[in-house]
């Protein structure tokens, strides 16, 4: 089983235009995210997947490899799968979609998503989910949260606060984190899928796989890395590192 992590990254950004470049701590921001890619256990290689000749440029600087793609794919989950394609991996292998804002990424998180595939050959999707110390950040529709059975297979992911307590004592929520682990066979077929009803009504493109019965298994993990979304957040990202994590 070859484990392949990949990067996708695009200039464009209505919030942050050019972000994967955006200088942290000295470095571009790619090159940090890759760097950290690098440290996966059994990780066999690190790529990034992007249409931009800038980005493309700043990896190739550094020694990274990069895989061009188009610029017309709709979602990262899109040039993740063309990116697949190129590297012609087989059904069986394992595709880690590593976000491209996480310059402190934990190598540990994406690992416990090949673990995950490694130990059962069944399974299509990993992701990884933290407790959310604060209830009050459920509310917010743009922290996703999860919820999952004994077996810590995904029952649902919702922008509203699930399980809601009906008899209005304190809630147990669980974060969804963007970290996925795919079998490139099925990220192949899951690309080629019409969006769902729920995926369009929520925007989550992992209810694509719900809807159509593909268990996802969600990963408790500890911590988060500091995501990158805006200018503003260079600062944190850079105390982040500072203080070695």
């Amino acid at each position: 089983m070859t484990v392949v992590a990949l990067i996708p990254a695009r200039y464009a950004s209505s919030r942050f235009p050019g972000k994967p470049l955006a200088i942290i701590g000295g470095k571009p921001m790619i090159r940090l995210v890759y760097e950290r890619s690098l440290a996966i256990p059994g990780v066999d290689s690190v790529h990034v997947a992007t249409d931009s000749e800038a980005i493309a440029g700043a990896v190739r600087a550094f020694g990274g490899r990069v895989i061009m793609t188009s610029g017309n794919h709709p979602s990262g989950t899109d040039r993740l799968a063309e990116a697949a394609r190129a590297l012609g991996l087989g059904a069986g292998d394992v595709v880690l979609n590593v976000q491209g804002d996480q310059p402190a990424l934990n190598p540990g998180h994406p690992a416990l998503l090949a673990g995950a595939l490694a130990a059962d050959p069944g399974l299509s999707m990993a992701t990884l989910a933290v407790p959310m110390a604060d209830p009050a950040e459920a509310m917010d529709p743009n922290h996703v949260k999860v919820v999952f059975g004994e077996d810590g297979m995904a029952l649902y992911f919702s922008r509203a606060p699930i399980p809601w307590p009906r008899d209005g004592g304190p809630g147990a929520y669980f974060k969804h984190v963007g970290l996925y682990g795919y079998r490139a066979g099925f990220l192949a077929e899951f690309v080629g899928w019409p969006r769902g009803r729920l995926e369009a009504l929520e925007s989550l493109e992992q209810l694509r796989a719900l809807e159509r019965g593909v268990g996802i298994k969600v990963l408790l993990a500890a911590g988060l890395s500091p995501e990158v979304d805006v200018p503003a957040d260079v600062a944190k990202a850079e105390a982040a590192l500072a203080s070695g994590i």
